[in-house]
């Protein structure tokens, strides 16, 4: 999908009209083609497109008519977002815009009473940069009547400029992070975390009490749980999950700087203990989740996708698959236009999963609702999700004697993920290909004691999604549902 498209769907339908309307506002002739391209646009109309200039073959004047359309788009958008953000950080913007244009036209007073409200704003979102800016400006008419004493502007300034190079630093230190974990995800590299993590505080040289912020313990609370969903082990990040939850009993009742960070650890947290396969503390994290989402809408809308997914994955790995399809159902059913792929493309595949452990053959609906390419998967959703999501296409077409389809489905994982399932040691899921191989091409060989013996070697994997893979196999020989199964491993009763 191009750009311009790209941004033509962030529109819904009351907002496309307001973009006609200004577009038309705009157009000062009456040949000018901008809004049929935008009709042309939304109805994917390429052969319209191609006959938008098709009497003079004119490509440049095609392209400039792009490029004045998107311009307009990014200009409408910006508007949009800067009138209907009514977030602490857009109040301050705001008001330092103001308070420049008032102050170049000698309305001091007001124009320094928005300053001092804008600022209070500013530091209670910690936003350095904006306090930088409106600190610059109180400098910069310093030397007008009801203005601040020079000295303490000086001294508030220098301050925050400290403030910045912190901020920096730790920006930079979570870049470099993020770039290792793309080494890990699509090359395979070894990392040990804990050492990459000194060696990078160490490297931008970061003190341990810097560390101490919402926006930072966010940070490196992501960093370790990519990590450890990568090596489907959250035991190794056990450490940085108690530091989080010392600082956060520190913090008691204290007002959050950003609420995002503080909703975002504790959808960390409930995903780390639902992996941990403690569902009782997930779901108490997941109720604080929830209380601080309904303080904010946008926090709401931002976070609801996610902790419905949380929310279902709790009710299935309990034991109540029917609340768990429900939920993710209705989730799925309800979603925006402005809701993020990953988190569609999430809830879908959970659903797919509860659907097949139950041996609900609407598995293959939401199976085949999975459209995006591989490549796209892996780079939106990373390789261990979509090395899954091919998995379980495999075992979903198996359980149905789609045996052909699934032979197919076998030899094309092979090809596309052998080399990295081999460099990066994770052997076991080549191991359990071939034991699904076997099984399609001979079902019988699922009671013979030698194939159990060699499916049971897999169970030491105590990642809660790997156990559902392995689970489906036992159910094979047991002829029972793999849910049924899995919930007797989790439980503890082999």
């Amino acid at each position: 999908m191009d750009s311009l498209s790209e941004l033509v769907k962030l529109l819904n339908n009351n907002e496309k009209q307001d973009f006609r309307q200004f577009l038309d506002r705009k157009n000062k002739r009456p040949d000018v083609k901008n809004l049929l391209l935008l009709d042309l646009i939304e109805t994917d109309d390429i052969d319209g497109i191609k006959r938008l200039y098709e009497s003079d073959g004119n490509n440049d004047a095609y392209h400039a008519l792009r490029k004045r359309l998107q311009d307009n788009l990014l200009l409408f958008l910006s508007r949009k977002t800067f009138e209907n953000d009514h977030s602490e950080t857009y109040d301050a913007l705001r008001l330092v815009v103001v308070s420049r244009f008032l102050l170049e036209n000698d309305v001091v007073k007001v124009a320094f009473k928005c300053l001092d409200k804008a600022e209070r704003l500013a530091e209670e979102s910690e936003l350095f940069n904006l306090l930088n800016e409106l600190l610059l400006l109180k400098l910069q008419y310093a030397h007008l009547p009801g203005a601040e004493d020079l000295d303490a502007l000086s001294a508030r300034f220098r301050q925050n400029q400290e403030h910045m190079q912190r901020e920096a630093k730790l920006n930079m230190a979570y870049a470099y992070l993020r770039k290792e974990l793309q080494e890990i995800h699509l090359k395979g590299k070894i990392v040990n975390l804990t050492s990459l993590m000194i060696a990078t505080i160490r490297k931008y040289k970061i003190a341990a009490q810097e560390l101490m912020t919402y926006k930072s313990i966010y940070q490196i609370l992501f960093i370790a749980n990519e990590y450890a969903a990568i090596q489907q082990n959250y035991g190794l990040i056990e450490r940085y999950i108690h530091r989080t939850n010392q600082f956060i009993q520190d913090q008691g009742h204290k007002k959050q700087a950003n609420l995002f960070y503080h909703i975002s650890i504790l959808y960390w947290l409930a995903n780390f203990h639902l992996r941990r396969k403690d569902f009782e503390r997930s779901t108490s994290y997941l109720q604080e989740m929830m209380d601080l989402m309904g303080t904010e809408s946008r926090y709401q809308a931002l976070f609801y996708l996610r902790h419905q997914l949380l929310a279902a994955l709790n009710s299935f790995f309990t034991g109540s698959a029917g609340e768990a399809i429900t939920l993710l159902g209705d989730s799925l059913t309800n979603i925006k236009h402005n809701s993020k792929a990953e988190d569609v493309e999430d809830l879908r595949i959970c659903l797919t999963m509860c659907l097949a452990l139950c041996e609900d053959k609407r598995s293959l609906k939401q199976l085949a609702l999975l459209t995006r390419t591989d490549a796209w998967y892996e780079k939106k959703m990373g390789m261990l999700w979509t090395i899954r999501k091919n998995l379980m296409e495999i075992v979903v077409h198996a359980q149905f004697s789609n045996y052909e389809l699934a032979l197919s489905r076998v030899n094309s994982f092979r090809r596309r993920y052998k080399k990295y399932l081999m460099k990066t040691s994770e052997e076991r899921v080549l191991v359990f290909l071939k034991l699904v191989e076997r099984y399609l091409q001979q079902p019988e060989v699922v009671f013979e004691e030698r194939y159990k013996k060699e499916v049971l070697k897999l169970e030491g994997n105590e990642d809660i999604f790997s156990l559902g893979f392995i689970a489906w196999l036992i159910g094979r020989w047991e002829k029972k549902t793999g849910y049924a199964v899995l919930l007797r491993i989790i439980r503890g009763n082999k």
